[in-house]
């Protein structure tokens, strides 16, 4: 599938990760979103009941980011992937690319940001 939806560089503030501390105060989270679909139905209609909904796709990811901490940037991008591909099979999504980034990650050096890349297929 060639045709896309982006969401490019959501930020959002959350309380996740393994240290203690990085669950008491909230810290920057930044995300992308790809969502594979075929949008010539939207696009011949102009109908976005037949596309992937930028603001709901927007909402979801802040829930997830902004609700009950994780340890690991791998389980939000696994809760937001899921919960993205459930919302849109009604208008065919085929898979969506989730990049979760932690700019503020505490290491003991510099660096711009950590994070997960995923990719997941609808299953069938």
């Amino acid at each position: 599938m060639s045709d896309r939806v982006v969401l490019s560089n959501m930020r959002f503030d959350g309380r996740h990760g393994v240290l203690e501390f990085e669950r008491e105060r909230a810290q920057p989270f930044e995300v992308d979103v790809e969502l594979m679909l075929d949008v010539r139905p939207a696009g011949l209609s102009d109908d976005v009941s037949r596309t992937a909904d930028y603001r709901a796709a927007f909402e979801i990811v802040r829930s997830v980011i902004e609700g009950p901490s994780r340890n690991l940037v791998e389980a939000l991008a696994e809760e937001i992937a899921g919960q993205l591909l459930a919302e849109y099979a009604p208008v065919g999504i085929e898979e969506a690319l989730v990049r979760v980034r932690k700019p503020a990650v505490a290491l003991p050096g510099r660096l711009d940001w950590s994070g997960v890349e995923i990719r997941r297929r609808r299953q069938r």
